[in-house]
């Protein structure tokens, strides 16, 4: 490892590696969550699954990483997915239809639920198959715990994705509940870690639901991903 690489970056700076976004992608983000967003539907089997006319974009993560939160304050919306503290809640793949352009999926999160194994494995199959074979799948958002880092259960999930060539982002979120050089540390550490992935995309996303930080940033990543505007 480099000198440069072993110098800790100040603590001023924890988002360093934000992508950057002109103002018009940003107002492109903003624009494409500020229309409508419905629920569509959620599925339990793959037979259930709506027509793939669309891109789609998936969120992944542990247990109680904050999915649904993140896509409630990504569309200015409290109650479009089912936010709770119990770990586990999301037990279907959620389909939210983002203004005709994108198909967002919320998927069960996975690592610890208050559920029977057998629950869990059929969430866990159904997940697997999902992500496996699902056309127009542009990018699996895994959402990783900035309090606890990437787990060996994020690590399975990589692994599967980069088995299958299925891209996918790392999303820190919960930032704010962090100091800045502890998410400094944490950012660093993800960085290596996804740098020897061959399906993962380059830059990390930094979130806080609760704060707002690194919508704009997250939206503007998605919005470049839909369909064209009309």
């Amino acid at each position: 490892m480099s000198e440069r690489e072993n110098t800790p970056a100040p603590s001023s700076a924890p988002l360093a590696s934000a992508p950057d976004f002109t103002k018009a992608q940003i107002e492109e983000g903003r624009l494409l969550f500020a229309r409508d967003v419905d629920f569509m539907l959620s599925v339990v089997n793959l037979e259930s699954l709506p027509p793939a006319n669309r891109p789609e974009i998936c969120f992944a993560g542990r247990s109680n990483v904050g999915k649904s939160s993140l896509i409630n304050a990504l569309t200015n919306r409290k109650g479009l997915a089912r936010a709770s503290n119990t770990p586990g809640r999301t037990r279907e793949l959620n389909y939210f239809n983002v203004h005709d352009r994108l198909n967002l999926v919320d998927l069960p999160g996975y690592g610890y639920a208050k559920a029977s194994k057998s629950d869990i494995k059929n969430w866990t199959q159904l997940t697997r198959a999902f992500l496996r074979g699902r056309a127009g799948l542009r990018r699996v958002f895994l959402l990783v715990d900035s309090r606890h880092g990437v787990k060996d259960s994020d690590l399975e999930l990589m692994s599967m994705l980069d088995e299958t060539a299925v891209t996918y982002q790392v999303v820190l979120t919960k930032v704010d509940k962090k100091k800045s050089v502890d998410l400094d540390k944490t950012m660093r550490k993800t960085s290596r870690i996804i740098a020897k992935r061959p399906a993962a995309h380059p830059i990390l996303m930094v979130t806080s639901s609760e704060k707002k930080t690194g919508l704009d940033m997250l939206r503007a990543e998605i919005a470049t991903l839909a369909l064209p505007a009309n």
